[in-house]
Parts: C-alpha cells; sequence; structure tokens
C-alpha cells in the first residue's frame, strides 16, 4: 500500500473513493480471506463520507476552544491596561501565563491520551474549562486573571494537543495526509473569530455592576469566547472512542463495532454487510511502518519493520531518547523552542502593537513607523501605571480590522502551501518559510507605515504557521507510532517554553529601544531555519 505523506488540494480531499459503494449498488461481498484484518486495512474498507465530514465539523469548536485560549488574553490588554493598572511586564505576563498552565500539563496529557484513550479527555477538558474562563471573566484584578488563566492552559492543553491524533485516527493513509491540511485551514478560520468576535463586543462602551463586580466589555468578550469550550465538549459526546486507539488496548470487539458505524454512514449499508469480521490483536506488539515512509539520514533505519521487544519494553518517552533517536529529538525540541519563541511574540503581542498603532494615528499626524509605536507603548504603559495621571483608552473598531486581515492571510496561505508542499517536501518548506520568517523579522525595523508593518507581520505569522504545521508531520514521518504523541507534546512543551521566554523577554527589549525586540525576532527564525535544514529527510516508499 503506497500511503502519501504530503498535501493535496482541498478538491481532491472531498473526492469519493473508488473502494465506497454507491448507494444502489449490492452490499460488497465477505473478503474471500477470513484472516483478520489490520487497522489499516479495517479503515480504508469504512470509505470517506458522511461520518468523517461530521466528524470535521464536531471537532471544530474544540478547535476554536484551543485557539482562543492561547491568544485571547492579547486582544483584551489595550482594553483592561487602565482597568487592571498593566505594566509592560504586566502584559508580558499575562501572555504568557496560559502557556505556562500549557507547559505544565502537557506531557501528563500526552501520557493519558496513549493510556486511557482520546475522547474522554477531549469532552471533560472542554467541559471543565468553562469553570475557568468565566472565573477570568469575573476577575477583578491582574493577579486573579493570571490565575484563572494558568489553570485555564493546565486544562485546555488536553484537548487540544489530543485533537491531531483524535481526528486522524479516524481516516486511512490515503486521506490523513489531506486531513491534516484540513485542520490547519480549519485551525486558521477559528483564529478568525477571535479578531471579529474582538471588534464586534470590545469597541463598546459597556459598564455595570453585579454582586459587587464591575463588569465591562472586555469581561464579556472573556465569557463569550467560552462558547466554543462548552459546544465542543457537548458535541463529542456523540462520537466515539478511536478505533486505533481501541485495538492497541485489545478492545477489538469495540474497535470493530465502531468500524461498522463509519462503514454504516458513510456507504448508507447496513453494519452487517461491512466486509470485515475480525481484526488483528494490536495489543502486545505494535507496527511502526509509519504510514509506509522510510526516514533517511537516521543511520539508515528501515521503519517498515516492526519495533523489537526490547524496544517496546522501554516505553515511548524512553525510545525518544535512546539510539537512534535522540539526537533527532533534541534538534526537534530546539527547533520547536525557537519557532514557537519568535512566532507566538510577535502572533501574541501584535493586537497590543496594532491597537498602540490606532490610537497614536487618532493624537498624531507623525510617521506610523513600528519604532515610533513601540516607543509610544512604553511611554503609554508609564502613564498607565502612574497614579497621579488619568489613563484613557481609545478603542474604535478599526482597532482590530488589522487583526483580521493577519488571521486572513495566514488562512490563504496555509492553503497556497498545501498546493506546494507535494512538489517541495516538508523539509524545504520549513527551510523556506523560516528564512522568510528571518526577513521579514530584520525588515521590520525599517517599517514605514500601518500598510508595510501589516504586510510583514501577515505574512511573518502566516509563514511561522506553516512551518509549524509541517514540523507536525516530520514528527509523525521520523518517529514510532508508539512515541507519536509523546513527541508532539513534548516538543509543545518546548515550544510553550519558546512562548513564555519571548513574551517575557519582549517588553523587556522594547524598554530598550527599538532594535532588541526587532532583531530577536528575526534572529530566532533564522536559527530555526539552520535547524530545519539539520533535520533528515523523507521519503515514500511501498511496503513490500
Amino acid at each position: 500500500m503506497d500511503c502519501e505523506g504530503k498535501f493535496s488540494y482541498i478538491a481532491d480531499f472531498f473526492e469519493k473513493p473508488q473502494t465506497v459503494k454507491d448507494e444502489r449498488s449490492p452490499p460488497p461481498p465477505p473478503p474471500a480471506s477470513k484472516h483478520p484484518a489490520d487497522y489499516e486495512t479495517a479503515i480504508k474498507a469504512t470509505g470517506f463520507g458522511r461520518f468523517n465530514i461530521l466528524l470535521l465539523l464536531a471537532t471544530f469548536p474544540a478547535m476554536m476552544a484551543g485557539v482562543i485560549e492561547t491568544a485571547v488574553i492579547s486582544f483584551i490588554l489595550p482594553s483592561a491596561e487602565c482597568d487592571l493598572d498593566l505594566s509592560l511586564m504586566d502584559k508580558g505576563i499575562l501572555n504568557a501565563i496560559t502557556s505556562c498552565g500549557m507547559i505544565v500539563s502537557s506531557l501528563g496529557w500526552g501520557y493519558l491520551a496513549d493510556t486511557k484513550g482520546r475522547k474522554g479527555i477531549m469532552v471533560w477538558g472542554c467541559l471543565s474549562n468553562v469553570i475557568f474562563i468565566l472565573w477570568s471573566a469575573m476577575s477583578q484584578s491582574r493577579i486573579q486573571l493570571m490565575i484563572a488563566k494558568f489553570f485555564s492552559g493546565f486544562i485546555i492543553c488536553g484537548p487540544f494537543s489530543v485533537l491531531v491524533p483524535y481526528i486522524t485516527e479516524f481516516h486511512g493513509c490515503d486521506y490523513r495526509s489531506r486531513i491534516m491540511m484540513i485542520f490547519g485551514t480549519l485551525i486558521s478560520a477559528a483564529a478568525i473569530m477571535l479578531p471579529v468576535m474582538a471588534l464586534l463586543i470590545l469597541p463598546n462602551d459597556w459598564n455595570f455592576a453585579f454582586w459587587n463586580m464591575e463588569f465591562n466589555s472586555w469581561r464579556i468578550y472573556l465569557a463569550v469566547c467560552g462558547i466554543p469550550c462548552l459546544l465542543g465538549g457537548l458535541i463529542l459526546l456523540a462520537f466515539p472512542e478511536t478505533p486505533r486507539f481501541l485495538m492497541t488496548k485489545g478492545k477489538n470487539e469495540e474497535a470493530l463495532e465502531v468500524f461498522k458505524t463509519m462503514y454504516s454512514m458513510n456507504t448508507k449499508c447496513p453494519k452487517e454487510t461491512y466486509p470485515i469480521s475480525k481484526l488483528q490483536n494490536d495489543f502486545k506488539t505494535q507496527n511502526t511502518k509509519h504510514d509506509n515512509v522510510e526516514v533517511t539520514g537516521i543511520t539508515e533505519i528501515n521503519v517498515t519493520e516492526k519495533v523489537s521487544l526490547e524496544e517496546n519494553q522501554r516505553g515511548p518517552f524512553q525510545l525518544l531518547f535512546s539510539q537512534p533517536f535522540i539526537s533527532l529529538t533534541i534538534r526537534v525540541f530546539l527547533l520547536k523552542f525557537f519557532m514557537l519563541l519568535g512566532k507566538n511574540t510577535l502572533r501574541l503581542w501584535l493586537p497590543q502593537l496594532f491597537a498602540s498603532l490606532n490610537e497614536y494615528k487618532q493624537i498624531s499626524s507623525d510617521v506610523t513607523s513600528l519604532c515610533t509605536i513601540l516607543e509610544y507603548s512604553v511611554n503609554k504603559t508609564e502613564i498607565t501605571t502612574n497614579p497621579q495621571e488619568v489613563c484613557t483608552v481609545i478603542i474604535t473598531p478599526s482597532t482590530y480590522t488589522n487583526n483580521i486581515v493577519v488571521s486572513c492571510v495566514v488562512c490563504v496561505a496555509f492553503i497556497a502551501a498545501g498546493t506546494l508542499i507535494n512538489k517541495v517536501g516538508d523539509k524545504i518548506m520549513q527551510v523556506f518559510t523560516l528564512s522568510i520568517c528571518g526577513i521579514c523579522g530584520l525588515t521590520l525595523y525599517w517599517s514605514s507605515s500601518t500598510t508595510t508593518t501589516l504586510i510583514i507581520t501577515s505574512t511573518y505569522i502566516s509563514m511561522g504557521t506553516i512551518a509549524m504545521t509541517a514540523l507536525i508531520g516530520t514528527c509523525v514521518n521520523l518517529f514510532p507510532t508508539s512515541s507519536r504523541t509523546i513527541i508532539v507534546s513534548a516538543s509543545m512543551s518546548c515550544g510553550l517554553i519558546g512562548t513564555i521566554l519571548g513574551n517575557v523577554l519582549f517588553p523587556i527589549f522594547m524598554s530598550l529601544g527599538c532594535i532588541p525586540p526587532i532583531a530577536m525576532l528575526g534572529g530566532v527564525m533564522f536559527f530555526s531555519a539552520i535547524l530545519a535544514y539539520s533535520l533528515p529527510s523523507t521519503k515514500k516508499t511501498e511496503l513490500k
């Protein structure tokens, strides 16, 4: 079986596979062989159709909830700076505090996902996180808000990190890479909702008191942003555990029932006509063929062979830090660290920078270069934290239009990248996009208008998003199946450390002048490009 490891066009993705029978056709005959079927054979027999589309629609609120939690604080900072007396460092800590909660829990969630299952984590993680979202909306001080967002990050890390394995494990190798492209596009679409909701809610002058607590537009905005989390948990109650996970735990009867349900929904045929009656036992041994991807550059490992019993006994995390994977593991961790240090620092500070840019344009006719805006932000914060000064906030709808443009550019760029990655490959795509990020980061120093700043920052964030998604695909191709969730979770932990460090360093560098923060944004991406170039290449191979 030749399993694609690259992206394809969205139109091709929704093309009905030939293996799925037309509803007017008779039910497929039972297989000639009565041998138990492996996972790939069983999932392929279910086809692609209504179940898969409903699954994507059902997981979209959970996707949106994860995206919102990682960035919602950045949109309220311009509105809340006077209410909470926020300094530059307070803003940096608030931007990073959700990542702090996520990094504390990420490895634990990865372990629970691989041992207890995916569905339960997604459902109860989303529902329980609503409590902390409401807590953040009722916060009356920056300390209360920091504590609420820390625990919110702690909880939401579980559902968000399990999304990829949950979705992909309902798809065979013929669709898995295409699903990853759709997943990335939906994530980009979910990111558009944040500035759109900010545009509709934050400029309003809403103020009222309830139970001796003050409420205003930015607190209402935080509460509204909890709706996707609630919907995500409730909707996913109707969906099953992934058949892949059930098979690895020896629950073949339950997995077979899931396959039959998928088959029935996709083909509109009765469950009894599903052409497979027995599944292979995956409980004791796991296959590491990795969607038929052969790894080159790691002393010529043949990943189409089964993992030895000794490797299985090591455990998935121990396997990452043993030969021949330890060097690759370290490089992936460093790449994720520096990549997210640059990308998430600019992404989380961009709403504040655009708000300052919009405010500066209303009070001054001078050139709105990025260096001018950085200086203005530092001076404005000094006024905010000075009790002798009157703090005022100027929030208009145009404050958030630039953020909508950036999110739209990211979504379009991601779709365009899906048409190119087939030709250039994951590694070259990462090196190219990270190099573009480095150039854009340094070019910000010469940005002299709102338009150029918008173009440069949109390119920077979109290229960084593409590189980050390509790295996830690289991890899936290069590491054993038994360690797949662990490597994604552990590398994300390194990325979260980079996010925290970047958001703490950025306000410090801002207070030192224009060059230090811009040099940081450009320098870390150039170094990330070098790390991406050092990764081994992958190539497709046929299963013999």
